[in-house]
């Protein structure tokens, strides 16, 4: 099957093959051709070009872009999407001036999801979370990893492994998972039982996951029970992600980076320290602006991170307590507003090095030949300026995941 895209205004988010992610000055370039085409074939991008070459001739299917912008869709490296039910009663709590701290302390946040879950049927919860992946591929998400962490005991968390798998084979998103049991100690553990039954739930998981994860947060888990389950993660072939420094400086960071960690997310209570040990490195910082704009705290230094060489991602942490959207739209546009960052720069974040954090940017996050033809047309008159500056105004025409009309 092929599909010609014609009459485009702007192909953006072009990437020479190889290219896995961006950083340092890089981030604030865009690869864009006016007045352009782009082949689709059997799913993948097979070729483009501008005004000076011809459009290939044979297609099955010519698709007027009407001169909108054609880019890639976004890749979103980190949410909670599985979850069962609504945590408005703690919306009111935080409008009412509890912190997210003083919430868990008193048995709400992930604990009150985990009590959710577990009376909640597998068919259900797999509904549920199906509306929140087709409400995120309408808004241009074509890339996704989805953690599990509010099952908090052997059974939930399988149950939500199973979910996950079951929503990797219904929808034409890519999808990653990643095994996180140790996102609060579950209730009926000490802390030392939890953390041991985490380790020993390991080869399990892995039947279903590609990555680890841990909250390593003050109040949460230590640098200590991080080494820990991140070792049993590694011995079961589930690559280390990690949740780190959004609370405060939790040591974190460092303790990803000596693991291997493909990204460190969060980053919100970090400097200098943390950017030293992430330089020259292959793990990506990934930073979460709907979290910090939810629970209304200052954002992570992400200038500071690309002003020393290194490369950010942009990811929703879409989460029922402290990110309860999965619009990647609008993450771009807190990227430029709350973070300063460029368009272009949080442009990139959303794309080509979200991508890379879930450990897919060889496989789409750009618009390269021989990856996923999953893009967004845009209505005419957009740019990557005026898509985050006119944050919430209808921007996109159609979305395509592996070049078909979703």
């Amino acid at each position: 099957m092929k599909r010609l895209f014609n009459n485009i205004g702007t192909l953006a988010g072009i990437v020479p093959a190889g290219i896995v992610r961006k950083e340092g000055a890089a981030m604030d370039e865009v690869g864009t051709i006016d007045k352009a085409w782009l082949l689709v074939e059997d799913g993948r991008v097979a070729g483009f070009g501008g005004a000076g070459s011809a459009a290939p001739g044979g297609a099955d299917e010519v698709v007027d872009c009407e001169g909108g912008l054609l880019m890639p869709a976004f890749c979103d490296s980190h949410t909670h999407i599985v979850y069962a039910g609504c945590r408005d009663g703690e919306f009111l709590d935080k409008i009412r001036g509890l912190s997210y701290e003083e919430i868990a302390a008193h048995g709400g946040g992930i604990l009150n999801s985990a009590d959710l879950l577990h009376q909640t049927s597998e068919d259900e919860l797999f509904r549920q979370s199906m509306e929140r992946v087709n409400e995120m591929i309408a808004q241009g998400t074509g890339a996704l990893e989805i953690k599990s962490g509010y099952g908090l005991n052997p059974i939930d968390e399988m149950k939500m492994l199973r979910v996950i798998d079951r929503i990797k084979a219904a929808s034409p998103t890519l999808i990653r998972t990643t095994f996180l049991g140790a996102h609060a100690v579950g209730r009926g553990y000490s802390h030392d039982d939890y953390v041991a039954t985490v380790c020993r739930m390991m080869p399990e998981a892995a039947r279903y996951a590609d990555f680890v994860d841990i909250f390593c947060e003050e109040g949460f888990f230590t640098v200590e029970d991080a080494a820990r389950v991140l070792e049993a993660g590694l011995r079961a072939g589930l690559r280390p992600k990690i949740h780190a420094n959004q609370l405060a400086v939790s040591g974190g960071v460092q303790v990803g980076v000596r693991y291997g960690a493909l990204s460190v997310d969060h980053l919100e209570k970090s400097g200098a320290a943390e950017i030293e040990a992430l330089r020259g490195g292959a793990t990506m910082p990934t930073f979460l602006p709907g979290s910090a704009f939810f629970l209304r705290i200052p954002d992570g230094p992400a200038r500071d991170y690309i002003a020393a060489g290194l490369g950010v991602a942009l990811a929703s942490d879409y989460n029922p307590g402290s990110s309860p959207s999965g619009d990647m739209r609008f993450i771009w546009a807190l990227g430029c507003i709350r973070m300063r960052l460029t368009p272009n720069q949080a442009f990139n974040a959303v794309t080509l090095n979200s991508a890379y954090a879930m450990g897919v940017s060889d496989q789409c996050g750009s618009i390269t030949v021989g990856k996923r033809a999953d893009l967004i047309l845009t209505r005419p008159g957009w740019n990557l300026t005026k898509i985050p500056y006119l944050h919430h105004s209808p921007f996109i025409r159609q979305v395509y995941l592996q070049g078909k009309t979703v």
